[in-house]
């Protein structure tokens, strides 16, 4: 089944804003509702890793789904992506659509952006979501599979090399579709990704990760509620890992998804969407 088809029925616009000096890609849905829910994505990713969420968020919060600095289709100034630079694009977005405060609701490397930006620009953030988020720990296998796929995947972008990053993902791999590969090929062959994502997996190499990783003393800073989902098969880390996470943080609360790798909130939307509207609402 399309991605695509997730959004009938779901009034949505899609456009670009300058938000910082960089032209940025989003999708927005549920406009007429007051509070606001930004969906941030993974290293390499993009917006369309939320079309089986957005629907439902939509009928409850303005809710919108970016494509990060360096990612997607938005801008992408050549230096290394570091989480204060990602942070910032976030501000810069909200700044452009006239948002004073949101939720955000990260996967990945979108956790570690919320995390950093609730740590740092606490005014700007309702509650967050860190969904099985970087930042947390190192890994040097895991960080070193997933930069080499991740390199090889732009720099040398055929259909193999993109299955195989997609797969990862994912703890049943016969989910990833032709669709997502192709999605994800048209993405990475744009004029100077490969370099683009160098820049973005620099968060893979100890020289950026190290220095970068989030302290008990930037946990403590959190102030917003915060929900740290994690699931039972993620390929990037363990379930202690998202536990350290949630005792880090004041008043967390942990919620393990089963049956799921990397990317549970498009393995098991129904499940997802549950989880976080009540937490939302709460």
């Amino acid at each position: 089944m399309s991605m695509w088809l997730e959004m009938l029925g779901c009034e949505y616009r899609m456009g670009y804003v300058n938000a910082g000096g960089i032209r940025t890609r989003y999708l927005e849905a549920g406009s007429g509702h007051r509070d606001t829910l930004i969906f941030l994505h993974g290293s390499g990713g993009y917006l369309e890793a939320y079309l089986r969420n957005i629907p439902e968020h939509a009928k409850h919060y303005r809710v919108f789904a970016i494509d990060m600095i360096g990612h997607g289709f938005s801008d992408k100034p050549d230096h290394p992506y570091e989480p204060r630079h990602y942070a910032t694009h976030v501000c810069a977005f909200l700044d452009a659509m006239g948002i004073e405060r949101a939720h955000l609701s990260g996967e990945s490397l979108g956790g570690w952006v919320a995390e950093y930006t609730a740590a740092h620009h606490p005014d700007r953030v309702n509650k967050i979501i860190l969904n099985t988020a970087a930042g947390v720990h190192y890994d040097p296998a895991v960080s070193a599979r997933i930069h080499s796929m991740s390199i090889a995947a732009a720099g040398t972008p055929n259909r193999e090399n993109i299955r195989k990053r997609l797969e990862w993902l994912m703890l049943d791999p016969s989910i990833v579709t032709e669709e997502m590969v192709d999605m994800r090929y048209r993405v990475y062959t744009q004029p100077g990704f490969a370099r683009a994502m160098e820049n973005i997996m620099c968060l893979h190499t100890p020289e950026y990760r190290l220095p970068n990783l989030m302290t008990e003393q930037e946990w403590s800073l959190i102030e917003a509620p915060t929900l740290v989902m994690w699931t039972s098969h993620d390929p990037g880390s363990t379930i202690e890992v998202g536990q350290k996470l949630a005792r880090g943080i004041r008043g967390a609360r942990f919620e393990v998804m089963s049956n799921c790798g990397h990317w549970p909130q498009f393995e098991d939307p129904a499940t997802f969407n549950r989880l976080q509207l009540e937490f939302l609402a709460a």
